[in-house]
């Protein structure tokens, strides 16, 4: 095995400060970056897509397990470099791509099965997340590293605070449960609130994209009033009568609605 110099020294020497436009907080702790690789399961044969891999933290372990490939996006340029020092020892393994990863068509990147690992920059997490889905046929599984909040909000039940459209669009989707929280100290630089790994694994049947498109209109009126009963919320939509339709009591609010009910909504709106 290749001995690589310590992640500090090579931030240091390529001038690879985290900055919070990129929303970059960089796990340095091997132990840590190690454990998010195993959370990802069997990667044997898997072609692996990371999202900001900064200094290389997670690309490491990743590029020591059995998967076929590792492609990292990374729109930093002085991480670029630092992605090319590794590349010349990752056995022909490795692939860059500097570009934005909200503009990446993520399947033309690497062939099937198609796993994506990352520590997401907090900036762009949300809506990486949400083009994912819309897509999620194309992935075997997904491993991201959010803050908490978001975390919360991808894996919240029913009636929960944290519950609402992006649990309803993750879970329609996904099986998802947090894998695990790691405290602020564990980044540089420390950011103020608590991370978590979040596994999303796509259910074997998946929307298409017309029936996605409803589920996110639906799911924007309904949040977007949350307070206001569902008769008011989704007036718009066809208020009354469409929940009708659904056998949804029209004074429920949209944080009671499991997914299956918001399912059987979406599949009563028009085209």
């Amino acid at each position: 095995m290749i001995t690589l110099p310590p992640l500090r020294d090579v931030i240091a020497r390529h001038g690879l400060d985290a900055r919070r436009s990129l929303g970059q907080h960089f796990l340095l702790d091997i132990n840590l970056t190690a454990r998010i690789v195993r959370f990802a399961g069997d990667l044997n044969g898997r072609h692996v897509i990371e999202v900001g891999p900064g200094p290389g933290g997670l690309t490491r372990p990743l590029l020591e397990s059995p998967a076929s490939s590792v492609t990292v996006i990374e729109v930093d340029p002085r991480a670029i470099a630092v992605m090319q020092e590794l590349e010349t020892v990752a056995d022909g393994r490795l692939t860059i791509v500097q570009a934005d990863a909200r503009v990446v068509d993520m399947v033309a990147l690497a062939p099937a099965p198609r796993v994506i690992v990352a520590n997401l920059p907090y900036n762009v997490a949300t809506p990486l997340l949400i083009g994912w889905l819309r897509n999620a046929a194309a992935f075997e599984r997904l491993t991201l590293m959010f803050q908490d909040e978001v975390a919360e909000r991808i894996c919240a039940a029913p009636n929960a605070e944290a519950y609402g459209r992006l649990s309803v669009l993750a879970q329609w989707i996904c099986e998802t449960d947090v894998a695990m929280r790691i405290p602020p100290s564990a980044f540089v630089p420390p950011p103020k609130i608590w991370s978590a790994v979040v596994n999303l694994k796509p259910h074997a049947v998946q929307p298409g994209p017309d029936a996605f498109a409803r589920m996110e209109k639906l799911t924007a009126a309904a949040f977007g009033q949350r307070r206001k009963m569902l008769r008011g919320s989704l007036k718009s939509l066809g208020g009354e009568a469409l929940l009708r339709k659904a056998e949804i009591d029209p004074e429920r609010r949209a944080e009671t609605l499991t997914v299956r009910e918001f399912e059987r909504l979406a599949e009563c709106l028009p085209d």
